[in-house]
């Protein structure tokens, strides 16, 4: 039985193509500006998607700063990334692990591979087995801090991350947990993954436009664009938040993990799927859909994403959709995979303390079908008192948090 402790965020750290740090980020996604640039990672001449949301490479140069020599030489780059976005949030959040049971503070990331690709390999084939371990991003955070609770990755896709929230928030209302970090990391910028998801026709081939590229609920979308980066969250309960006098974002206010048990790639039919993750996330939180202000859709510039998430946002709203804020910051950081839910959970949360929503970029022509409000192409002022993130991947995987000011 739960003892309803309440979850508080009381630190935040990301990392993705339009900065290396929430603040960098923010004021990018405010000015709606766009990550995606021809890719330049490897020679991607060759393939149908030329273009991507790259990193850019100084992270190593803060990487070098915050991890040892030696210690670089056993991650890969996507592990790299994750460190730095880790070390923001702990330090953002003023969290003195020395003042804590450090049994007590767990590590959940979102992780669907470590990046240990053929890039990776050409750079240095020592240390393969640590490098490609699916649990070495939470093994080394709890290493570098000395965090002795429990320590696991989450590979649910696109939803990974979210997940993790979900999971540590579910550790901390149940009386398991003080803190948890949580978040996610992801780099699938590399040939086989841009091959692979060309062959399904997913991603877009606008190569002579990358900035203009990814047009979530617009009428001329054409797939999703990759991209990269880390999100990382401290979620600690009230109690603990209250007792150090730390400062709180926000609160974590409910949420719901679900499996479509339909299809492999393709959401359910109508969005169905999609409106019922919604509906319970609504109902665990205790809200109800007047409350709602603003949702980070998951957005992903897909023709059936897009489409269904739409149908799948009246379905739950009803009348109330059509007074609902809903954009997608994919539109300008591309899709991070298993960091989105995280990325796009920061940024939820930025929303509500900053009374600003984030545009979804590159809307230009209206898609008859999808007629919500996708606050296209500027940001804008508005009170948020709740909101949700939606995160929804391949295999079924659903997830939607529900974000709360404190």
């Amino acid at each position: 039985m739960y003892n309803e402790n309440k979850t508080v965020i009381t630190g935040m750290g990301m990392v993705n193509s339009l900065g290396l740090n929430v603040d960098t980020t923010w004021k990018n996604l405010l000015q709606g500006k766009c990550g995606v640039k021809k890719i330049s990672l490897f020679d991607a001449s060759n393939l149908e998607t030329q273009i991507a949301a790259e990193v850019s490479p100084k992270i190593e140069e803060i990487a070098a700063k915050l991890i040892s020599k030696r210690e670089r030489k056993h991650m890969t780059r996507t592990t790299r990334m994750a460190l730095v976005a880790v070390h923001e949030a702990i330090m953002n959040s003023s969290i003195n692990f020395d003042n804590y049971d450090r049994g007590r503070v767990a590590v959940i990331m979102g992780v669907m591979n470590n990046s240990y690709n053929i890039m990776e390999k050409e750079e240095s084939e020592t240390n393969s087995i640590v490098k490609s371990m699916t649990n070495a991003l939470p093994a080394w955070i709890s290493l570098h801090y000395g965090l002795e609770g429990p320590s696991f990755q989450v590979s649910t896709a696109c939803a990974s991350s979210a997940y993790a929230i979900s999971l540590g928030h579910q550790m901390i209302k149940a009386g398991l947990a003080d803190a948890v970090i949580v978040g996610g990391a992801d780099s699938s910028i590399e040939a086989d993954q841009i091959k692979g998801f060309n062959q399904i026709m997913a991603l877009s081939v606008r190569n002579d436009s990358p900035e203009t590229a990814c047009r979530p609920f617009s009428l001329t979308r054409d797939g999703f664009i990759m991209g990269e980066g880390a999100g990382v969250l401290v979620l600690e309960s009230e109690k603990s938040a209250l007792k150090r006098n730390a400062f709180i974002y926000g609160e974590v206010a409910g949420y719901a993990i679900t499996s479509e048990a339909t299809n492999i790639t393709a959401p359910k039919e109508n969005g169905v799927g999609m409106a019922k993750t919604m509906r319970m996330a609504l109902a665990d939180a205790r809200v109800n859909i007047n409350e709602i202000d603003y949702i980070n859709a998951h957005g992903t510039s897909t023709y059936l994403n897009d489409k269904y998430e739409t149908f799948g946002i009246k379905e739950c709203f009803g009348e109330s959709a059509k007074k609902l804020a809903v954009s997608s910051s994919k539109s300008m950081t591309g899709h991070t995979v298993a960091a989105a839910g995280a990325i796009e959970g920061i940024i939820s949360i930025l929303s509500i303390n900053n009374k600003i929503i984030t545009p979804t970029i590159n809307y230009k022509e209206a898609d008859p079908e999808l007629d919500l409000d996708y606050v296209p192409n500027k940001a804008r002022e508005k009170d948020i008192r709740v909101a949700i993130s939606n995160s929804f991947g391949f295999g079924g995987h659903n997830a939607t948090i529900v974000y709360k000011k404190y």
